[in-house]
């Protein structure tokens, strides 16, 4: 087996200091004040400073609490737009792919997850340039795909960074993936995935709360798949 199929997507060494107990209890009075920050129009970068500064919060702390919330505004929009998998039935879906699939690899090897003020569940990891496959790559694609099928979209277009190293390989991947299983699917590199699926006619799946702001409907697959079949993920209500 090779290298980059040997490893899991492992919680911090950190993590069990800074996302338990009193830490816990701070964070999400942080949250609960970056949330306020926000819907009085607080610009974001200043107010996770602020607030950070003021728990004295450690980075990857930071991190969690700028993902964990948002302004009730767009907590109530992008709920609004939010699809349940009963809808999709012959209708067209488009994946954030790595948005997606590192996060439910987090939660099946233990790292920590999200709870997020908009319902999405999101992790504390994704890529800085360079994606390795883990030991639980293709056993989230198979769930993803198996859950999905249940539903029968009529489509799923599956979209990841072309800048990000080895993300061709997981295209292969998918695309083997799909074709073993007879799953309508594509899966492509894309300069700017993001941008395409924010101007995508098709129901997104991803927790990028930028895409979310962007699109007429999502789905909210990872809190599905947390709630179905993830029972023992580390998932911390930062809600």
């Amino acid at each position: 087996m090779n290298s980059h199929n040997q490893r899991h997507r492992n919680a911090h060494p950190d993590d069990q200091k800074l996302f338990n107990g009193q830490q816990l209890l701070r964070l999400q009075k942080a949250v609960y004040e970056l949330c306020w920050l926000f819907n009085h129009g607080y610009s974001r970068h200043p107010a996770i400073t602020l607030v950070g500064d003021h728990h004295q919060l450690e980075q990857r702390q930071r991190i969690a609490i700028g993902r964990a919330a948002c302004s009730d505004n767009r907590k109530n929009t992008r709920n609004s737009k939010c699809l349940n998998l009963q809808e999709i039935k012959h209708r067209h879906l488009i994946i954030d792919g790595f948005n997606l699939i590192i996060t439910l690899e987090a939660a099946i090897a233990g790292a920590v997850l999200l709870q997020c003020h908009d319902a999405c569940i999101r992790d504390i990891a994704g890529v800085h340039g360079t994606y390795r496959q883990v030991q639980e790559t293709e056993l989230v694609i198979e769930m993803i795909g198996c859950t999905l099928a249940t539903f029968e979209p009529g489509s799923v277009q599956w979209l990841f960074d072309r800048p990000v190293s080895n993300s061709g390989r997981l295209v292969q991947l998918i695309r083997a993936t799909a074709k073993s299983h007879g799953w309508n699917w594509q899966a492509d590199v894309h300069d700017n995935p993001d941008r395409a699926i924010s101007t995508s006619d098709k129901i997104a799946i991803t927790s990028d709360s930028v895409i979310l702001d962007a699109v007429d409907h999502w789905l909210n697959l990872t809190a599905y798949m947390l709630d179905h079949y993830f029972h023992d993920a580390w998932l911390i209500d930062l809600s």
